[in-house]
């Protein structure tokens, strides 16, 4: 699962997460789209309810992210609304931690990022049966970046955590496939109902 608890990792992942997240939230702040903000509470309740229903697969249990989805959407406005869904799931479920919570932020904020930064802008210019090919592309990739991110908090922290990221590794891929599903879904039915959302010439995401 995306949220480490606090306890576990080492100082210096837990200063580098901070100082990362910190610096992402300055600049989202300073970014901020004010038209976003409405999406952006629908698309930050969301995330934080789709934590609490949860999926065991082997010794962990994996649930929706939602990252790639809101980096399409959001551009850096996702990474605000990220937060405070950890900071509410933190302080009313114990999902994760306090002292955790900059790296947390970090490893589902940098792969919403890239998805703004990378996958958005095809969404303007690609042809209209493609779009769901992007929508999938963002969800697998959000929870794939968000593994290997997780992976690397837990490996750097000391050799005890090894196994532990092995795991992760090996639980995030079903979870890619169905969130890349749901995404492409989500995606495809926008750009029917409300394709303002996605093809924003005048307000561009990043």
């Amino acid at each position: 699962m995306a949220h480490i608890p606090d306890g576990v990792l080492s100082a210096p992942v837990l200063v580098t997460g901070a100082l990362v997240s910190v610096g992402l939230l300055t600049v989202a702040l300073r970014r901020l789209d004010y038209e976003r903000l409405p999406p952006a509470a629908v698309l930050s309740a969301a995330f934080f309810v789709s934590s609490l229903i949860s999926v065991p697969m082997g010794p962990s249990s994996v649930h929706l992210l939602l990252n790639g989805l809101m980096g399409l959407l959001l551009g850096w406005t996702a990474i605000p609304a990220i937060l405070v869904a950890l900071i509410l799931q933190a302080a009313f479920f114990g999902f994760g931690g306090l002292l955790v919570l900059g790296v947390n932020t970090m490893n589902l904020a940098l792969p919403a990022l890239f998805c703004a930064l990378v996958l958005a802008p095809w969404l303007q210019r690609c042809p209209p049966a493609r779009i769901p090919w992007i929508g999938f592309a963002a969800g697998a990739l959000g929870v794939l970046f968000t593994g290997l991110l997780v992976a690397l908090s837990l490996g750097l922290s000391g050799e005890a955590f090894v196994p532990a990221a092995k795991v992760m590794v090996l639980i995030y891929p079903p979870l890619a496939l169905v969130e890349g599903l749901i995404t492409a879904t989500t995606i495809g039915f926008l750009w029917r109902v409300a394709p303002e959302m996605l093809t924003r010439e005048d307000n561009p995401r990043v």
